[in-house]
C-alpha cells in the first residue's frame, strides 16, 4: 500500500486508492476526506483510516487524499475553499479509474464539512459525515439533501459542540440518518470499532 500523485488544482496531490480483495463490477467507490490540516489532520488519520478499512471490508475501493499543503500534496490550506477543489480533483481521477460505478464521500471532522460542499458538485450517490465542526464552519442550510446521508457524532465530543450538531440536523428539510454515540469523543477513542460496525450497516452493498 502505497501513496500515489496525481495532478490537482494547484499542483500534484497525494491519494493513498486502495482495492478490496474482491471487487464486484458494481461496487461504488469510496472517497474519504480527512480532518483540519493545520492540527496535524491527514489521510493517515486513525478514525479516516477506519472509515476507508469498512469500505474495502465492504468491497468497495476506498480512495484517501491529503488536501492541499499536506503530505506530498501541493499548495496552503485555503479554509476549505480551495480543499472542495481537491476533492472534486480526486473525484474526477476516481472516475477515471472505475469508469461507470457511483462514489460515495465520507468526511471525518473538518473533511466532513469539504465534503458537505462538495457532494453534490461530484453527483455522489451517498454522503457521510463523521463529527461535523457545525459551529466552527459555516454548514449553511440548504435545500433539502435528497440522496441518502448520514451523520455519526459522539455526546462527548470535546472540538465540535454535541449539542450544535443535534440542533442543526434536525433543522435539516431532509434530515440525516442521525447516530448519536454515548460516551463518544471527537476521535473516538475506544469506540473505533462501533464506528465501524455503524458505516458496514448503513454503507451495505
Amino acid at each position: 500500500m502505497s501513496s500515489i500523485l496525481i495532478n490537482g488544482p494547484v499542483g500534484q496531490l497525494e491519494i493513498l486508492p486502495e482495492e478490496p480483495e474482491s471487487l464486484s463490477e458494481s461496487a461504488p467507490v469510496a472517497i474519504i476526506c480527512h480532518p483540519h490540516p493545520l492540527y496535524a489532520g491527514s489521510m493517515q488519520n486513525k478514525v479516516v483510516h477506519t472509515l476507508a478499512k469498512s469500505c474495502l471490508a465492504l468491497g468497495m475501493p476506498a480512495v484517501r487524499f491529503n488536501f492541499r499543503g499536506v503530505g506530498q500534496s501541493a499548495g496552503h490550506f485555503e479554509h476549505g475553499l480551495g480543499e472542495q477543489q481537491d476533492c472534486i480533483a480526486v473525484a474526477e481521477w476516481a472516475r477515471q479509474q472505475y469508469p461507470n460505478r457511483p462514489i460515495r464521500l465520507a468526511g471525518f471532522s473538518f473533511g466532513s464539512f469539504v465534503a458537505y460542499q462538495a457532494y453534490s458538485k461530484i453527483n455522489a450517490e451517498r454522503l457521510l459525515l463523521v463529527a461535523p465542526p457545525v459551529g466552527l464552519f459555516q454548514f449553511e442550510s440548504r435545500a433539502c439533501i435528497t440522496i441518502p446521508w448520514y451523520v455519526i457524532q459522539g455526546q462527548e465530543d470535546e472540538i465540535t459542540p454535541p449539542e450544535s450538531v443535534e440542533a442543526w440536523v434536525k433543522s435539516q428539510q431532509c434530515p440525516p440518518e442521525f447516530y448519536y454515540l454515548e460516551a463518544t469523543s471527537h476521535f473516538f477513542h475506544g469506540k473505533l470499532n462501533l464506528l465501524r460496525e455503524i458505516v458496514m450497516d448503513i454503507w451495505k452493498i
